[in-house]
């Protein structure tokens, strides 16, 4: 494949403007160049955060002694010929402009071998200017090592954070090139330490584990979906496994790793109302689409991209992710905390042990083989507030935390709360051994998991049949009831199961056009802004399908006669008005959509509450009830309906396990 010079109108069509902002952006156009020249490992070295050194070095098809000098000349590149071949480009990088602008700004070097070659080439460029062009003995592939970013352009070099902010940036870009690219082997090395090294053989979980961790990788969801337009592959995590941010979202077009907000927005109604507000899912997608259907020329990094149909990629997405879902048992399995949670007792006492009980934890974000965090990760959170685990709101300093999905990195062993059909994610912890670099004085070892089969499996509590299986023991504090089944005891929070009750009742009242409604006595009078007003003209029968009576009072003024029954009886005017108001956020056509969960939403107002009491006989009817839900595992704001401790572990703080 020879490199070609673009003619000026192909030039004109492109127009990024290619700028290297900062060392993450040499690195990540040299890695895309890698990959597109078919490298199986890529080693990215930096110092000082990649101000005075950047070594991209790959295995791929190099580039012949004769065109190199061709290939640092402005818009020079072999990914295409013309402007028509934008609409089919399917490599990284196509613009032809990383290697002159890099070369401008730093002390570049190459060397590069061919397959057919017998002896490599070396050229050295400063400041755009050649300095030396030689044979020299290379394996095949290519190396380039940028020095002294910024030597000549000292206001920009000025612009630089701190050598840790830098090497954190570039580290969270290796990290997503490793998710986008699972075939390539990548190796990450800062001041001559190896961060990580992945193997290459294809595992996007394997990835995850040694980016992320053992819980998380022991938390995940596999998503499989195809049809005539799409393909997606990869994981989500439990929705236990939630952010603070969309920071752990990750997703990738035809490789690349991109940002885009319809497909975020599918990945989050994926998910529904499994997750708590303010919380945002753990994902890896791989999504493949024909090249006509994506347009990647739109943003200079090319970190954006423009879907042709917008809302048949937020469908796929969101469909995707929901299937994967509702084929998994969701409740959570608690763990009661363990002695590696210690207090330090005054001397002279006997020391006792602190047992918080706590909810399995979500992956750590921490390199495999680490105890800590990364530093630089910590200071790209300073920088931007958005990077690694995110305290829970209100949380103090210093706060014992209540932890989801599995327990602390490196500290316990995790049990698999929900078998995952069609995925591996029943492997034993062997598979993902707890971290080498936890001290042995807080690993503990726990008896293994007892088996959790899928949704329809034999120890799925809500599987068909099993309610008469279930035995309701009692209640505690008029809040929590407690069942018994298979070897495990379930705790059901009476105020979330039942706002999940109210929920699917409505909608599926609302399904079949059998909603019913209650008068307003007297009626509620709201004024609206002219905005608002044309909203809810637009979407009146909307609002009438789900059981509202709203009509026009004059001016800006409209009377409410009726509501939804499963609203309160005093209709405030903040509901309807923050509803109205929300339609103006929702794209893609689905506004009766966004109506419907937010006046499902409010089933709240109906559903009993925590420390109101209930019989034995309510008890068990708001239980047969849950057994008919299509999901029973949290209510409509996200909060978890059951949570499940096992008999094992039991037994374990009982010491009748040793």
């Amino acid at each position: 494949m020879s490199i070609n010079l673009l003619d000026n109108e192909t030039i004109n069509q492109i127009a990024a403007g290619e700028v290297i902002e900062r060392p993450s952006s040499v690195v990540k156009e040299l890695c895309e160049n890698a990959v597109d020249a078919g490298a199986s490992a890529v080693t990215i070295e930096i110092r000082d955060g990649g101000a005075s050194l950047i070594r991209v070095t790959d295995n791929g098809c190099g580039i012949p002694k004769e065109e190199v000098r061709k290939a640092f000349l402005r818009h020079a590149t072999s990914k295409i010929c013309t402007a028509e071949d934008l609409s089919g480009v399917m490599t990284l990088g196509f613009r032809g402009e990383a290697l002159s602008s890099i070369s401008a700004v730093a002390r570049t070097e190459i060397i590069t071998k061919t397959a057919a070659s017998l002896t490599g080439t070396r050229f050295v460029i400063e400041g755009g200017e050649e300095r030396v062009f030689e044979e020299v003995g290379a394996p095949e592939g290519t190396t380039i090592i940028a020095r002294d970013l910024f030597f000549n352009t000292p206001v920009r070099k000025k612009f630089l954070k701190s050598a840790a902010t830098e090497a954190a940036h570039v580290s969270e870009l290796a990290e997503q090139l490793c998710l986008a690219n699972p075939q390539v082997s990548f190796r990450f090395i800062v001041n001559g330490q190896n961060r990580f090294h992945t193997s290459g053989n294809g595992s996007l979980k394997d990835i995850i584990y040694q980016l992320y961790g053992r819980d998380t990788a022991n938390s995940l969801i596999e998503v499989n979906a195809e049809n005539e337009f799409f393909r997606m592959s990869g994981f989500i995590g439990r929705p236990e496994v939630s952010r603070g941010s969309r920071s752990m979202e990750h997703y990738c077009v035809n490789g690349r790793y991109i940002k885009s907000n319809v497909i975020a927005k599918g990945i989050e109604e994926g998910f529904g109302n499994l997750m708590m507000q303010h919380s945002f899912p753990f994902a890896v997608l791989l999504l493949t689409l024909s090249p006509a259907r994506v347009d990647v020329n739109v943003h200079p990094t090319k970190k954006e991209v423009r879907f042709s149909d917008p809302q048949a990629v937020f469908e796929f997405v969101r469909g995707a992710v929901h299937e994967a879902l509702s084929r998994t048992e969701l409740i959570r399995t608690v763990r009661l905390g363990g002695e590696s949670r210690k207090k330090e007792a005054p001397k002279g006492r006997t020391p006792r042990y602190a047992e918080p009980f706590e909810t399995r934890t979500g992956g750590a974000d921490v390199p495999a083989g680490t105890g800590t965090r990364r530093p630089e990760a910590d200071a790209v959170q300073a920088e931007s507030g958005t990077r690694g685990t995110e305290p829970s709101p209100g949380m103090a300093a210093g706060t014992e935390r209540t932890e989801v999905s599995g327990t602390a990195a490196g500290t316990q062993r995790t049990e698999t709360a929900a078998g995952m059909a069609g995925t591996d994610a029943q492997k034993s912890d062997a598979a993902y051994p707890a971290d080498t670099g936890t001290p042995a004085s807080v690993r503990e070892t726990a008896p293994a998991a007892e088996p959790v089969i899928g949704r329809n499996g034999q120890f799925a509590l809500f599987a068909e049949g099993h309610r008469e299986r279930v035995r309701l023991v009692g209640d505690v504090f008029d809040t929590y009831w407690i069942c018994e089944f298979e070897g495990s005891m379930y705790i059901i929070d009476q105020h979330a199961a039942h706002e999940k009750v109210n929920y699917e009742r409505f909608m599926k009242a609302y399904e079949t056009r059998k909603v019913t409604s209650q008068q307003l006595l007297p009626p509620a009078v709201i004024t609206l802004t002219d905005r608002e007003a044309a909203l809810l003209e637009t979407h009146m029968q909307d609002f009438t399908d789900l059981g509202y009576e709203i009509s026009h009072f004059g001016g800006h003024a409209y009377v409410v006669r009726a509501v939804p029954d499963i609203l309160p009886s005093v209709m405030k005017d903040e509901l309807l008005k923050n509803m109205i108001g929300s339609l103006s956020e929702e794209t893609g056509g689905r506004v009766p959509d966004l109506i419907i969960e937010k006046t499902a939403s409010l089933s709240c107002k109906a559903a009993v509450k925590g420390n109101q009491h209930l019989t034995a006989g309510e008890a068990e009817k708001l239980l047969d009830e849950m057994f008919s839900l299509k999901d029973p595992y949290n209510c409509p704001h996200g909060r978890p309906t059951v949570i499940r401790l096992t008999k094992s572990e039991l037994d374990r703080r009982f010491r009748r396990l040793v």
